[in-house]
């Protein structure tokens, strides 16, 4: 029989539990940020600017490598890691397939880390000579992008080229012995097929559209903590200042941590940018244009709205 005194003491019990400070578990114990082989990365590490800011919180930072933006991105979406960075495709590809992820962050890239090269000697001079030959590149990737939209350029169809998706070791071994005519690849990749492959360069993305990166999180993460999602803008954001004055110490970094040649990362870092900004509207309708491209090609299985999946990030806030 419920009485007054029950009633009473519900009351006092709901009303101590809503007082209540936040409990531990309303933070994560440890933050998981997603990266590529390259980038800036190895000397933000090195750096220990990311474990400074958030120790003060109680929160750990893990690194999780990645060859690559795909994977990277399932990994966002299942929950594995909460925080990375990848190129302009992955997360088309992600979000036509429901991945539960955000674009958080951009940085506005100058369009000279990523190219289509060919072997030194090749009869290939133009985009127009793609035509019935080999190109690899790798699937949902950024260098994806880059080859349909210069065969656009040229006027060239998907089905006027032989498709080799192929992740970057594979399609590495592939260009040295050969077995494709031509590759769409990213940095340190694209430096160290120049210097030790002599590979020329057919086009750079800047000669065919205006590329950019993103720092993506999970959906689950962001709608938790946008105040730790804020942070590790802002920390990113502060490293890339950083690393537009100091290039040596970043390529020097690089190739301690990945053992790639000091030269080829000293090119690729030279011809990097790393400033970390918001996602603004020119940056989105980019965006757009690139799942645009892919979805009027049929290679993703329905159309995406980019803006459907921004977080608004306000710097300083």
């Amino acid at each position: 029989m419920i009485n007054r005194r029950h009633i009473l003491a519900t009351t006092l019990l709901l009303a101590a539990a809503l007082a209540a400070p936040a409990r531990a578990e309303d933070k994560p114990a440890e933050i998981r940020i997603g990266t590529q082989k390259g980038g800036f990365f190895p000397a933000v590490r090195q750096r220990q600017t990311l474990e400074s800011a958030f120790k003060p919180l109680g929160i750990e930072v893990r690194w999780i490598d990645f060859q690559f933006g795909p994977p990277l991105l399932e990994a966002i979406n299942v929950g594995s890691v909460d925080f990375g960075f990848v190129g302009d495709t992955p997360p088309i590809f992600a979000q036509a397939g429901g991945a539960r992820i955000r674009y958080v962050a951009a940085v506005k890239s100058e369009g000279n880390n990523q190219a289509i090269i060919v072997p030194k000697d090749s009869p290939i001079k133009s985009l127009a000579d793609l035509k019935g030959k080999r190109v690899a590149f790798g699937k949902g990737s950024s260098a994806h992008n880059l080859l349909v939209a210069a065969l656009e350029k040229a006027g060239l169809s998907w089905a006027d080229i032989t498709p080799a998706p192929l992740a970057p070791a594979d399609a590495t071994a592939a260009f040295a012995k050969g077995s494709v005519d031509a590759w769409s690849i990213w940095d340190p990749y694209l430096a160290l097929a120049e210097l030790k492959e002599n590979a020329r360069v057919l086009v750079f993305d800047k000669d065919v559209h205006k590329p950019n990166a993103y720092y993506i999180a999970n959906t689950d993460f962001v709608e938790k903590y946008p105040a730790l999602v804020a942070k590790l803008n802002t920390s990113f954001a502060a490293e890339g200042v950083w690393a537009e004055a100091h290039h040596e110490e970043v390529a020097k970094a690089q190739s301690e941590a990945t053992g790639v040649d000091i030269e080829a990362v000293r090119r690729f870092v030279n011809r990097s940018s790393y400033r970390v900004v918001p996602l603004d509207a020119e940056v989105v309708k980019s965006q757009q244009a690139v799942a645009d491209r892919f979805a009027k090609l049929g290679l993703i299985p329905k159309p995406v709205d980019v803006s459907n999946i921004v977080w608004t990030w306000t710097p300083g806030s």
